[in-house]
């Protein structure tokens, strides 16, 4: 689709929400020195918890939240706002469970204006707006004239998606870290693109893979760690990151392979 989809170092601001299809979520990353209006939506994650491998790396009864309250966060509010899925997406979710080395070449009809008016009543209704100072308020307005001309140009090629506002927040190191806010009308198209690749690549993960998928973010690795060290007998903890990824592989060349179905 001709639309962007995700925008590398830039790190776009997606939806808040998440996707129908099973999956596992996030936690979004709170900075309390990011003013509010400036803070994009959270990544786009799935809705429901996977349905393979669906234990956790540990077991994480007796052990109290970590980093955050028991009550709801606004994350898993708008991801229960989905509640329908197309018997043609949960078709693709079936197969792609039953044979993991199954290509799909035909995903697009699958976005249909059902899809786009429930992925955009997932996004945070307070996100920031993007270059054209749509808010999900005044989009709301127009939803029911406009979601079918959407549906249209996703469908026809004809879709282009508006660029990206420009933000920088403060890192604690000092460093400033570049977001990119986009336009209302693209986090919807983000949604739907994504609820249905979640169908797909869900399936693929493991219980001990965490970060941005519900149920497994980053407090729930935390989570499973504590167990793990607790319950089980450890004898190496490797702590690794990698530093401005986006940023150096695309200045400096280096390409990153993915297995796309």
């Amino acid at each position: 689709m001709p639309g962007s989809l995700s925008y590398g170092s830039s790190e776009i601001s997606s939806v808040s929400s998440a996707n129908v299809l099973d999956g596992t979520g996030k936690v979004v990353d709170h900075n309390p020195v990011i003013d509010a209006d400036e803070k994009s939506d959270t990544p786009i994650v799935p809705q429901k918890l996977p349905n393979k491998r669906d234990d956790p790396a540990e077991a994480m009864e007796g052990r109290g939240v970590v980093g955050r309250n028991v009550v709801e966060t606004p994350a898993c509010r708008t991801q229960s706002r989905i509640k329908h899925t197309s018997m043609g997406i949960e078709g693709v979710r079936e197969a792609a469970r039953r044979d993991p080395k199954l290509r799909f070449t035909a995903l697009m009809h699958h976005i249909t204006p059902t899809l786009l008016v429930e992925s955009f009543h997932a996004l945070r209704k307070q996100a920031a707006s993007g270059v054209d100072g749509v808010t999900w308020y005044d989009y709301e307005k127009i939803l029911e004239a406009r979601v079918h001309e959407l549906h249209r140009e996703i469908q026809s090629g004809a879709y282009r998606a508006q660029p990206s506002r420009r933000v920088y927040i403060p890192k604690n190191d000092g460093r400033l870290r570049p977001l990119g806010i986009a336009a209302l009308e693209e986090k919807v198209v983000q949604m739907a693109v994504s609820t249905v690749l979640n169908a797909i690549y869900e399936e693929d993960f493991l219980g001990f893979s965490y970060g941005f998928r519900q149920g497994r973010g980053q407090h729930d690795a935390l989570d499973a760690l504590w167990v793990g060290i607790d319950k089980r007998k450890i004898n190496w903890i490797l702590d690794a990151d990698i530093r401005s990824f986006y940023e150096k592989s695309i200045t400096s060349g280096c390409c990153v392979s993915w297995d796309i179905e």
